[in-house]
């Protein structure tokens, strides 16, 4: 008796061969093994650099004080990515290399740099001047856009736009920064030490002052122009070859010249620092927070619009696109969850979310003919993993929906696109139809 399977048929290999096993430096374990031992032996490196210019009992200071602003500044990025949220792995991942591997480079390729300048021109005041203002935003920046490149080539899949460039990029700078943090207030520490000075009129509590107090974001907020680059890059269409080049350079020179803004405020005069502070990074600060929040609001517009094309087809429930384009409503979701199924049922429910945004996402940029290769593998892989946790996620969306969202949004859906038709693929295995076919990701 004939059967007949509801997806398509695919040869193992594109000329139909047996499929080969990849080389062993191509197996992931390989690759994951290799970055692990190149992040630690980078950060035991680091730590015997830093440790050995600043003293045990200065290290110690420094470590103690620099911690101090890293959790607001990761909650920062986190709080921005939780429409989408990116997996801890990519932000471990930023993190360690920013506070081992760019640090590092940092270090060694700046202390390079000054001294042959100095050797060079027999002028070291000048040499200083040149690392600080010119070599140092080169090669820092450099070292840490580096992180954003290995995730957007390695991890295309969860970098899909703006906001995931921003929280890779500013991940990646809070860990460079913490690293340059331990440096300089251990190094303030020791010059405290000798000359006996204490109190709040110590260099310590100066540095701590300017680099901990004032400006833990600068470093983020410098790296963060090269993390729109890439984003911007990743939402371009894929024929837009030299733009998807040329936007992560643009962000890169950007983040260089911005940092060497900052270092040269102390050349300024008496109040260089606090005129590019006050008329320069307070006011960029406050265009990039601006651009986020936008940025987040837009997501959660694609949810409650490219949704429900799904609904239609059956993948989802009619409910669904509201409750997820709306923060609230997701908290009550989670919350019903956690109430029925504990927290196990409410990290499910977090992860429906997240696939359901990445959905409309992705469903946007086929719509928009942004779409790469590995779209219809892609949207099939997504609404398997909503499929898997309907029978958890329909009641808490559901609920939600009554208890966050207005009733007579429930009423006027807000629909992109055409009305769904089943594919070649189509309804097989409990499934419902996939809509894919109702748009071409390709078009011009």
């Amino acid at each position: 008796m004939a059967t007949s399977s509801a997806y398509p048929t695919y040869s193992l290999s594109p000329g139909g061969d047996v499929l080969r096993h990849p080389h062993w430096w191509q197996r992931r374990a390989v690759r994951y093994g290799a970055l692990i031992t190149l992040l630690a032996l980078s950060g035991l490196v680091i730590l015997a650099l830093v440790r050995r210019q600043t003293g045990t009992e200065g290290f110690l200071v420094g470590l103690g004080l620099a911690m101090l602003p890293v959790p607001w500044l990761i909650a920062a990025f986190r709080w921005l990515d939780r429409v989408a949220p990116g997996p801890w792995r990519n932000l471990i991942f930023a993190f360690a290399w920013g506070a081992c591997a760019a640090a590092l480079i940092a270090i060694v390729a700046n202390s390079f740099a000054t001294k042959w300048i100095a050797t060079a021109t027999a002028d070291p005041a000048s040499a200083d001047t040149l690392g600080a203002t010119v070599i140092a935003p080169i090669v820092e920046e450099s070292a840490k856009a580096a992180a954003v490149l290995l995730v957007f080539l390695f991890r295309r899949r969860d970098f899909t736009g703006i906001v995931d460039g921003m929280v890779i990029a500013g991940i990646t700078a809070t860990g460079f920064a913490f690293t340059e943090n331990i440096l300089y207030l251990g190094t303030a520490f020791g010059a405290d030490q000798l000359s006996g000075d204490r109190g709040i009129a110590s260099v310590t509590a100066a540095t701590f002052f300017v680099r901990i107090v004032m400006s833990p974001f600068a470093h983020p907020l410098f790296t963060t122009m090269t993390g729109l680059g890439f984003g911007f890059s990743a939402f371009s269409a894929q024929r837009q070859r030299a733009r998807r080049v040329l936007l992560p350079i643009c962000g890169l020179l950007l983040a260089m010249s911005m940092h060497s803004l900052w270092n040269s405020s102390s050349t300024f005069g008496e109040f260089g620092f606090f005129a590019v502070y006050g008329c320069f990074m307070v006011p960029v600060f406050g265009l990039l927070t601006w651009l986020a929040i936008w940025t987040r609001q837009r997501e959660l517009r694609t949810v409650r619009e490219e949704l429900p094309a799904y609904v239609l087809a059956g993948w989802l429930g009619p409910a669904e696109p509201f409750a997820l384009a709306s923060m609230r409503a997701r908290r009550a979701a989670r919350d019903y969850a956690r109430h029925h199924g504990g927290k196990p049922a409410a990290r499910e429910m977090a992860r429906y979310d997240a696939y359901a945004t990445s959905l409309a996402l992705l469903r946007r940029r086929g719509r928009q003919g942004k779409a790469g290769a590995d779209f219809v593998a892609g949207e099939r892989r997504l609404l398997d993993e909503l499929w898997k946790r309907k029978d958890l996620a329909r009641p808490a969306l559901e609920y939600a929906a009554r208890a966050a969202v207005p009733v007579r949004a429930a009423y006027r859906p807000v629909y992109a696109g055409p009305a769904p038709v089943p594919t070649a693929y189509g309804p097989g295995y409990g499934y419902p139809a996939v809509p894919y076919s109702t748009y071409n990701p390709y078009r011009s």
